[in-house]
C-alpha cells in the first residue's frame, strides 16, 4: 500500500460538509491556498499535498514523480460523505477524476484554471500550445530543477518558500504526467447531479514565465470544460492563471455562495 499524503486540515464548523482543495504544478497545498483561509469560517477545509510535493510521499515509480490518476485515489480516500470538491490547474484534472469515480460523494465541483487541454484539442490554438509545452517539457527535462524555476519565474518574481520545497516541486514537475493530457470523463461529470463551476482569470494582466498563447488557449479550454460538463462558467477580472491568489475576495465569494446552495 502507498503511504498516504500529508493533509493540512483547517478547522471549521462540524456540522458543514468539508471542503477539499487540490493544488497545482510549482506549489503545495498550504501555499497554493494560503489565501483560502477566510473559507475556514465556514466549514474544514482539507489541504493535501500532492505526490512529490509539500510534505507528501514520493510516487513509487520509476518513470513519473506524480500522476493525477494515483492523486485523484488519494483525493478519493479523503471523500466522506458530501464533499466540496477544488482543484486549480493540475489539481482540476484530479478533481474531475476524483468527482467522476466518486460522484455519489461529491455537492460541488469546482476548477480553477483547469489544464485539460485535450478536451478542446480540435481547436488549432490549443493543439499548438500543446505541441509547445511537449517541446518545451522536452527540453526542459534535460536542464536542472533549477535552471527550470529560473524559466517559470524570472528575475525579481516572488517564489513560495521555503526553497528546498520548491526545489523539489520543480524536479516533481519535470516528470510528473502531463495533466494537460488527460483523458477526462466529461460525459459522466455532465450526468452527475452536483453543481459545478469553472473560473478562468481575464488575463488582463500577465507576469513572467508563462508560455506564449497561454491566455487565449486557457479561455478556450475553460469554456470548453464548462460547456461539456455543464458548469457555470465564471471569468474573474485582474487575473491570470492564479485567480485563487491574485483575486482571493472574489474567488472566496464565489467558492461561499457555490457552496451554501450546492
Amino acid at each position: 500500500m502507498r503511504a498516504p499524503v500529508n493533509v493540512t486540515i483547517w478547522d471549521g464548523p462540524a456540522a458543514a460538509a468539508p471542503a477539499i482543495l487540490i493544488h497545482g504544478t510549482l506549489n503545495w497545498a498550504a501555499s497554493a491556498f494560503e489565501r483560502q483561509r477566510p473559507l475556514a469560517r465556514h466549514r474544514r477545509v482539507l489541504l493535501p499535498d500532492r505526490r512529490g510535493y509539500g510534505d507528501s510521499p514520493d510516487l513509487d515509480d520509476n518513470q513519473v514523480t506524480s500522476d493525477y490518476a494515483v492523486d485523484a485515489q488519494d483525493v478519493v480516500a479523503l471523500m466522506n460523505g458530501g464533499v466540496d470538491l477544488v482543484g486549480h490547474s493540475y489539481g482540476g484534472t484530479v478533481a474531475m477524476i476524483a468527482a467522476a469515480a466518486r460522484p455519489d460523494l461529491v455537492r460541488s465541483l469546482t476548477l480553477i484554471e483547469p489544464c485539460a487541454h485535450r478536451i478542446a484539442s480540435e481547436d488549432p490554438s490549443v493543439a499548438a500550445v500543446v505541441q509547445d509545452a511537449r517541446e518545451f517539457m522536452a527540453d526542459a527535462r534535460r536542464r536542472s530543477a533549477r535552471r527550470y524555476l529560473d524559466l517559470v519565474y524570472p528575475a525579481g518574481q516572488p517564489r513560495p518558500e521555503p526553497a528546498d520545497w520548491l526545489e523539489r516541486a520543480a524536479r516533481t514537475a519535470l516528470n510528473e504526467r502531463p495533466c494537460w493530457l488527460a483523458d477526462l470523463a466529461t460525459q459522466s461529470l455532465a450526468d452527475a447531479g452536483f453543481a459545478k463551476l469553472v473560473i478562468v482569470g481575464d488575463w488582463g494582466t500577465v507576469s513572467g514565465g508563462y508560455r506564449p498563447g497561454m491566455a487565449q488557449v486557457m479561455e478556450k479550454v475553460a469554456a470548453t470544460v464548462a460547456d461539456r460538463i455543464g458548469a457555470r462558467l465564471v471569468r474573474v477580472c485582474g487575473a491570470a492563471h492564479e485567480p485563487h491568489r491574485e483575486q482571493p475576495d472574489a474567488v472566496n465569494k464565489v467558492l461561499e455562495q457555490l457552496w451554501s446552495t450546492g
